[in-house]
């Protein structure tokens, strides 16, 4: 069982994590929380460290930056791609097309910037308030949310691909545990604040809802650029909403 932590470890980040990866990818998905509660526990880290300077401008940067080198970009590289393949015209073959393309597009660097601008926004509001276990929540939910889509899509390439692995196998077994699993980290670390925990799970689930009907429309299912999107999203959202609700 934790040949699926390797892999999901090794799948979410750049760590050299040792042992073997697991039979089948899915199982990895189970894992998913707890690789989403490290990445984010390592972003609060960055940073604490730096507003103990004051500078929460910085701290919010930090945050993302540290994001950005521990998973490589993925994520963000992920939603470039599919910010361009969802809003291009043609059909479905075509739009696949355009997000294995390497190249990013207008939609994608529009998007991306976006995102990014938004996190950035939220999280300086969050830190100022000194509140940290918002980062790893983010960071927690998102990877729920990839769990959602990889277990209620078909692969939308007939030939395979990266993800493939991981979507075939997995259910609603998978939701139904990841969610139990995400949903304790989740009011752990939010514990002196439900009543907000609760408003951002009810802002993040039927947006998960959403893009999965999106995908299936504009793809056919669902594929690794779309589950990385599907990240860099849902953080956006818990940041936006905690920062909007405890203003």
């Amino acid at each position: 069982m934790l040949n699926g932590l390797v892999t999901a470890l090794r799948t979410l980040t750049i760590l050299p994590v040792p042992g073997k990866d697991a039979e089948r990818f899915s199982t990895a998905l189970y894992w998913f929380p707890v690789a989403g509660f490290l990445i984010g526990s390592f972003q609060a880290a960055a940073a604490s460290l730096v507003m103990f300077s004051g500078w929460s401008e910085a701290a919010s940067a930090m945050v993302l930056l540290a994001g950005f080198v521990l998973t490589g970009g993925i994520h963000a590289d992920g939603l470039a791609d599919t910010a361009d393949g969802f809003f291009c015209s043609g059909s479905k073959e075509k739009r696949l097309r355009i997000m294995k393309d390497p190249a990013v597009g207008s939609f994608g660097a529009i998007f991306l910037c976006m995102i990014i601008l938004l996190k950035w926004i939220a999280l300086t509001r969050l830190l100022e308030s000194g509140l940290f276990q918002w980062i790893v929540a983010g960071a927690v939910l998102s990877r729920f949310v990839q769990v959602v889509l990889a277990s209620s899509l078909p692969y939308a390439r007939s030939g395979g691909g990266t993800a493939s692995g991981f979507v075939e196998g997995a259910g609603w077994r998978h939701i139904g545990i990841t969610l139990l699993l995400a949903g304790m980290l989740h009011f752990i670390l939010l514990r002196d604040m439900v009543p907000a925990a609760l408003v951002v799970l009810l802002v993040v689930l039927p947006a998960a809802g959403i893009l999965a009907f999106f995908s299936r429309q504009r793809t056919g299912g669902i594929t690794g650029d779309v589950l990385g999107a599907s990240s860099e999203m849902t953080e956006m959202l818990v940041w936006l909403t905690a920062g909007f609700y405890l203003q």
